[in-house]
């Protein structure tokens, strides 16, 4: 399944970037703990290659707990500081303040050895769309000044947010890149409802989840729509047309809405914790 989209905004987006990045001295970087490196976008580590980086597994809750442990320990080998986060349960605010206090603790003492007081630390908050990043900034400031939505791009512009703690948080607009080189990149980030659903195929984006799960976890197939041993993606989406009772007028089978209910349960958790993807894949 080839996906790919890049609304003009984004290049608009990713400009505006490029010019504040140099004010900022860590990146904060939200990714979906169900596909960690899918959803990092690779033009945002590439801007800020010179730059401290905090990489947040948000939505840890609906990601397997062993692979949670296993990304965490991937990226601290590379130097990063990580943590785990419900954005939308408001958990782990402290923790991220600590991280960026311990990760900012070389920037101050610098500073005070140049006689430099009060400087504020800077953090970009950055990612993909639709990964909880207006959410976080709320979250960690406590009142409702980003704009948040369940679908890609309500954050427009860069929105600056103070904090306690001489902590200022930049919020950015959710950018993807201009070409998925993996194909597979780009169906695990629909998935995740990071694609805008408007440009999608809603039933070929059903079927490919449908052969993911077959392949990787047939179980939960097996208890939610009673799917037997041998049954291939097309007998799935007919019985899980039958058994959510998706018709049209006239009694036709509706796979289009069987194709969203299925996805819908995927990123909402009900089909269980999943994760798409692991280190080294």
């Amino acid at each position: 399944m080839k996906i790919q989209w890049y609304p003009g905004h984004m290049t608009k987006a990713k400009r505006a970037m490029s010019d504040v990045i140099k004010l900022v001295d860590i990146i904060i970087e939200m990714t979906d703990a169900r596909a960690p490196e899918a959803g990092r976008n690779p033009e945002i580590t590439e801007l800020g290659a010179d730059k401290s980086r905090i990489i947040i597994l948000n939505k840890a809750d609906l990601a397997n707990e062993l692979a949670n442990n296993r990304w965490a320990s991937f990226y601290k080998e590379q130097g990063y500081e990580c943590m785990f986060m419900d954005s939308r349960k408001n958990n782990g605010v402290g923790v991220l303040i600590k991280a960026i206090e311990n990760v900012s603790k070389k920037k101050r003492e610098r500073d005070a050895k140049r006689g430099i007081k009060n400087r504020p630390v800077r953090a970009m908050v950055a990612g993909i769309p639709n990964v909880g990043k207006s959410t976080l900034i709320n979250s960690v400031s406590g009142r409702a000044m980003a704009k948040t939505g369940n679908k890609p791009g309500v954050t427009k512009g860069n929105q600056w947010i103070k904090l306690k703690g001489q902590i200022e948080l930049l919020d950015t607009p959710g950018i993807l890149w201009p070409k998925f080189e993996d194909e597979r990149v780009g169906e695990m980030i629909a998935f995740i409802g990071s694609i805008n659903d408007m440009i999608i195929d809603i039933r070929e984006l059903g079927l490919e989840l449908i052969k993911w799960l077959l392949k990787n976890k047939p179980e939960v197939l097996q208890e939610r729509f009673d799917i037997k041993d041998g049954d291939d993606e097309n007998a799935v989406l007919i019985k899980i047309a039958k058994v959510r009772g998706c018709t049209k007028k006239g009694g036709e089978p509706d796979y289009d809405k069987a194709a969203t209910i299925l996805v819908n349960e995927f990123r909402s958790g009900k089909l269980g914790r999943i994760t798409l993807q692991m280190p080294q894949e």
